[in-house]
């Protein structure tokens, strides 16, 4: 199957939306404390929180992150229509490679902020056992995951302006290709 550039920005686009999705829904979900209850020997607690599927969502709003990274990035240097053109010859853009490297940037900073509450929320609930009487039993930060989904759907967009310049990029290359022909053909004619 041969891809084509629209296709691609919509997967990269409908990747990137669910991921929003998810990790939106991840932070509305997520509660705001667990039930400390005393344990019989009278100095510890075990936490009881609520069931909720903050940590699933985290999860997966991570891994259509990834999904839509992945995709970006490939969809970048993918030879369309049988053309392939240089990596070095799309870096020497610089608007190009300015997104490219926004679109790294806030695909990593997503990532992170999507998977920090997220890990640390699976770990308030797998030890949920504290020695402390006192304990308030937390969750994980607000707002980091929500966060975390807005960075997520801001890297698929700048993915998609990168294609959008690469496109651009491409367009020039092989029309430079062309006109390099051209010349190299009136050459071997008059010769």
């Amino acid at each position: 199957m041969v891809a084509t550039v629209n296709q691609m920005s919509f997967i990269v686009l409908a990747f990137g939306v669910v991921s929003f999705l998810l990790g939106v829904i991840g932070e509305n979900k997520k509660p705001v404390a667990g039930k400390p209850v005393p344990n019989g020997d009278g100095v510890s607690v075990t936490c009881q929180y609520p069931s909720d599927p903050t940590v699933v969502l985290g999860f997966l709003s991570a891994a259509f992150l990834i999904a839509s990274t992945l995709v970006g990035y490939l969809s970048l240097f993918y030879p369309y229509n049988g053309k392939l053109v240089p990596q070095g010859t799309l870096l020497k853009h610089t608007s190009f490679t300015v997104f490219f490297n926004i679109a790294l940037f806030t695909a990593g900073l997503a990532a992170m902020f999507i998977l920090w509450p997220t890990i640390t929320e699976y770990m308030h609930l797998t030890r949920n056992v504290h020695r402390d009487v006192n304990y308030e039993c937390p969750t994980a930060k607000t707002g980091l995951l929500g966060g975390g989904a807005f960075l997520s759907l801001d890297s698929s967009l700048f993915w998609l302006v990168a294609l959008m310049l690469a496109g651009n990029a491409r367009e020039d290359y092989f029309e430079q290709e062309g006109n390099k022909r051209e010349s190299n053909d009136e050459i071997d004619v008059s010769a």
